[in-house]
């Protein structure tokens, strides 16, 4: 764990040229903790959420990174890979974006995956911890969200 932190910070640091980062994936994520194993089932499974925040997601990525999301992540997910895709999504009725930091330490974030709402595919997941944030656009205001994870990823 202490690697992990160490690891972040690092990227962090590069990725933001000395910004201070408030968001800590050592919180306890507000909407809980998902623990799956490759072959999982239901799929997809979903877990809603309330997206949106006080802080600029930018902070955490650069420009790729939009809208504003919490400091504690919304949720967090305990992932065993098998030999399929991880798809990791956020649906609302309100434009959504995703920011999750990965398990090797590396921040990834996705804006309009399908249409508004928010998803990536990672073709070959690592297992371990992702810790998910759901931003919103609108700064303070908050929106109700699905966080969906799958391993059968939609076609584009």
């Amino acid at each position: 764990m202490h690697s992990r932190i160490l690891m972040a910070a690092g990227a962090m640091a590069t990725l933001l040229a000395g910004a201070a980062v408030a968001q800590d994936f050592n919180r306890n994520p507000s909407f809980g903790t998902v623990n799956l194993r490759a072959n999982f089932a239901p799929d997809p499974y979903s877990v809603n959420v309330t997206a949106g925040g006080q802080l600029p997601a930018e902070r955490l990525g650069g420009a790729s990174c939009v809208g504003s999301i919490a400091n504690a992540p919304d949720v967090r997910l305990n992932y065993q890979a098998g030999g399929l895709p991880l798809y990791i999504a956020a649906r609302s009725r309100a434009d959504v974006t995703l920011v999750i930091n990965l398990p090797n330490g590396r921040w990834l974030c996705n804006d309009d995956f399908e249409g508004t709402n928010a998803g990536v595919v990672l073709n070959t997941p690592q297992s371990g911890q992702y810790d998910i944030w759901v931003g919103h656009y609108d700064r303070g205001s908050r929106v109700p969200a699905q966080v969906l994870f799958s391993e059968v990823p939609p076609r584009r």
